[in-house]
């Protein structure tokens, strides 16, 4: 029987406003939906951003809405699963638009696969992550540096995972990030600095943080080595992602 090659594209954008890039998902998912075009990862920043799941509970916010849109962060509600969590400059964002059940592929090894894409592109930095069972994402002791959220429709998923990469983590504090209240956010570049810190290498601190475009690069690859695992073969194509 002869293997049909898996295709997945990853495009980086740059800094996208998040109703322009929520209207390009839903392009590229009702393409899929009916069978055409190919998977593709979308890499981007965000403007200030909350973006809330589709049940989450209002009791996460410290801030009323328009206080939120008072500070130059909007607001939006969207149809993945997860409570809220922050975008926005220096934050990387993949959106994998990708036909599960055309694969083969199941939800679970899905959301494995970004967890792995974001360890991965941690690692990359000298920075050890892990998985947290009953907290999707990606964790580094009890500090939250990456999340994932997912919506599935006929057999299609979009949405998909963030990276705290920047130093930039203030917007943080006025959330219970993914709905854990109290947690610390932390980032690569926060991570970086405490390890010149504990190394003694105080010159080192306050280094700029790597391209996002970089970062995205790590998290394709990552991706698509996991999801080649479930079909066979994968591999990325249209690269368009440019370190800058």
């Amino acid at each position: 029987m002869e293997q049909v090659q898996r295709e997945v594209s990853a495009r980086w954008l740059g800094r996208v406003a998040y109703d322009d890039a929520h209207l390009l998902q839903r392009q590229l998912v009702a393409e899929r939906i009916e069978g055409r075009g190919i998977d593709t990862l979308l890499a981007l920043e965000h403007d200030p951003v909350l973006t809330l799941g589709r049940n989450a509970s209002p009791e996460h916010l410290h801030l009323t809405e328009a206080e939120y849109v008072a500070r130059g962060i909007a607001v939006r509600h969207v149809e993945r699963g997860g409570e809220v969590t922050y975008h926005g400059p220096g934050h990387l964002v993949v959106y994998p638009i990708i036909a599960l059940r055309a694969g083969g592929i199941t939800l679970r090894e899905h959301i494995r696969a970004l967890e792995g894409a974001l360890i991965d592109a941690c690692a990359a930095y000298g920075i050890t992550a892990e998985r947290r069972d009953g907290a999707p994402g990606c964790w580094i002791g009890e500090r939250k540096i990456g999340a994932v959220g997912v919506r599935v429709e006929q057999g299609v998923a979009w949405h998909g995972l963030a990276l705290n990469v920047g130093r930039d983590l203030d917007a943080f504090d006025l959330i219970n990030p993914c709905g854990h209240a109290g947690v610390v956010s932390t980032s690569i570049a926060a991570e970086r600095d405490w390890q010149a810190v504990a190394a003694g290498r105080r010159e080192s601190v306050g280094a700029p943080p790597p391209p996002l475009a970089e970062v995205a690069l790590h998290v394709a690859r990552s991706y698509a080595t996991a999801i080649s695992a479930y079909v066979d073969p994968a591999t990325l194509s249209a690269m368009e992602i440019e370190v800058r």
